[in-house]
């Protein structure tokens, strides 16, 4: 079984998807956005959103099954609280 390698290292991947989501997302965002997670393509900027992370992940790969996905949450600093 073949293995695919990542394109961009996490670094890489907060950086351009954070981008993103000041630059196309951020503004695009209501009220009633917030707390949603966010999953950006960051080749392509596409991005869904959604309140369950996994069904915006799943959403985003089933338009880009090749897309290289950076999950953030509308109103926070970061996707996940540990």
């Amino acid at each position: 079984m073949p293995t695919t390698q990542p394109r961009r290292t996490p670094d890489e991947l907060a950086s351009i998807g954070g981008d993103i989501f000041d630059r196309q997302v951020r503004p695009a965002l209501r009220p009633e956005d917030d707390g949603k997670f966010v999953a950006i393509d960051v080749e392509t900027g596409d991005y869904e959103m959604d309140e369950d992370d996994y069904a915006a992940v799943s959403r985003l790969r089933a338009r880009k099954p090749a897309a290289d996905v950076w999950l953030m949450r509308a109103g926070y600093r970061a996707a996940y609280r540990i």
